[in-house]
C-alpha cells in the first residue's frame, strides 16, 4: 500500500512526523474547527485560481522550467513549514524557487510582498482581513473573511488562492494545573484572577486578537502584558515568569495536553486559514501549474496534518525542510 510504503521511507524522522505522513496517504479530513467548509474552498473572487490537470504529471513534464519565483514566510516554526513545502512543491515541477525566510511580522511581510522583494506570500485569511485590510475586528464567518481578503488582496493586483482545510487561529492558554486552581474555562474567567501576566508576540500589544481584545471585549484590564518572541511563551509559562500565553491553535506544544486553551465566548480570535497571496502578474508567467501545484499542497494540509508537521518541528526537533520533504514525498509530489 501507498501509506505502508511512505512510512517506511520516513521512519527515521521519529514518530511525529511518520505520523503526519500517515494522516496524509490516508487522506484525513482534519475535520474539528479547523475545517474550512464555507469558507469558499474553490477560491471564488481570487485571480487566478482553478487548478488545473494532475499535479503528480509536472515531476514528469517539469512546466515550471526556466521560470523563477521568490517565495516568503514570516517568523514562526508553522510559516517555515509553510514556505518549504510550497518551495519543494514547485521545484520538483522545474520552478525555481528562492526561499526569503523569517521575514517576521505579517505587516513587514507585506511590505516585502508590495515593494516586490518577494512575489508570494503564505498568509493568514484573518490576519489580512483585520490586521491589513481593517476591514473589522470580528468577521462573522470563514467565507465572509476569506471573502473580505480576496477582494482587498485582488484590488492591490495579488492573488489569492485556495485555502487550506486547516485554521491556525490566535488563543489563550494557561497551565492545566492553574486552570483547575482556578476554576478556568473560558478567557472571560481570568476576571476571577485578578491581576495577571500575559506573554504573546511584540505586536499582540496592539491587534484586537491581543491585549486590545483582551480588554475590550472581556474587560480584562488588569492584564499586563510581556513581548516575547514566537515560541518562547511555552518556556516562559512553564518557568512561571507568566500567567497566560498567547498561543496559535496548531502548535505542536498543545498535543500533550499540558495547557488549557480557554474558550473564545466573544469570538476575538476569528478565522485563520491559510492562503498563498501571490502577484497576480507573477502568477500569469507562471503559468496554470504553478496554481495547480499550491492548490493541491494547501488541500493536503488538514488540521491533523498540520499540529503533527509542526510537532515534528517544535517538539521532535526536525528541520523544516527536512519535514516538508518527508510529507510531499508520501504524497507523490516530490520524487524519492
Amino acid at each position: 500500500m501507498k501509506k505502508n510504503r511512505a512510512l517506511t521511507r520516513i521512519a527515521a524522522l521519529g514518530a511525529g512526523l511518520a505520523l503526519a505522513a500517515t494522516m496524509a496517504a490516508c487522506g484525513s479530513s482534519g475535520g474539528g474547527s479547523g475545517s474550512s467548509k464555507g469558507a469558499g474552498a474553490s477560491g471564488a473572487g481570487s485571480a487566478s485560481a482553478s487548478s488545473g490537470g494532475d499535479t503528480t504529471d509536472y515531476l514528469k513534464t517539469q512546466p515550471g522550467k526556466g521560470k523563477s519565483f521568490i517565495l516568503g514566510d514570516k517568523n514562526f516554526a508553522e510559516q517555515y513549514l509553510l514556505g518549504a513545502l510550497y518551495q519543494q512543491a514547485l521545484q520538483a515541477a522545474g520552478y525555481n524557487v528562492t526561499l526569503k525566510g523569517n521575514l517576521g511580522s505579517s505587516e513587514i511581510a507585506d511590505k516585502a510582498l508590495q515593494s516586490g522583494k518577494i512575489d508570494g506570500i503564505p498568509e493568514y485569511t484573518g490576519v489580512i482581513y483585520t490586521e491589513l485590510a481593517k476591514l473589522g475586528d470580528q468577521p462573522k464567518s470563514a467565507a465572509i473573511t476569506l471573502a473580505g481578503a480576496t477582494k482587498y488582496e485582488n484590488g492591490r493586483g495579488f492573488a489569492v488562492l485556495k485555502p487550506t482545510p486547516f485554521q491556525d487561529a490566535d488563543g489563550f492558554a494557561v497551565n492545566k494545573s492553574y486552570a483547575e486552581k482556578n476554576g478556568l474555562k473560558t478567557i472571560g474567567d481570568m476576571s476571577k484572577v485578578g491581576s495577571f501576566t500575559y506573554g504573546g508576540p511584540p505586536e499582540n500589544a496592539t491587534r484586537f486578537q491581543g491585549v486590545k481584545g483582551l480588554k475590550q471585549a472581556y474587560g480584562l484590564n488588569k492584564i499586563q502584558f510581556k513581548p516575547l518572541t514566537i515560541g518562547t511563551q511555552y518556556q516562559a509559562i512553564d518557568q512561571g515568569k507568566i500567567n497566560a500565553i498567547a498561543i496559535f491553535t496548531t502548535d505542536g506544544q498543545l498535543a500533550g495536553g499540558k495547557y488549557a486553551v480557554l474558550t473564545d465566548t466573544k469570538g476575538i480570535f476569528g478565522f485563520q486559514n491559510v492562503v498563498p497571496v501571490i502577484n497576480q502578474k507573477k502568477l500569469a508567467q507562471m503559468g496554470p501549474a504553478f496554481t495547480a501545484i499550491c492548490n493541491k499542497v494547501s488541500s493536503l494540509l488538514t488540521t491533523s496534518a498540520i499540529i503533527a508537521l509542526n510537532k515534528a518541528v517544535q517538539i521532535d526537533q526536525k528541520e523544516p525542510a527536512v519535514v516538508a520533504k518527508a510529507f510531499l514525498q508520501a504524497n507523490g509530489l516530490v520524487k524519492k
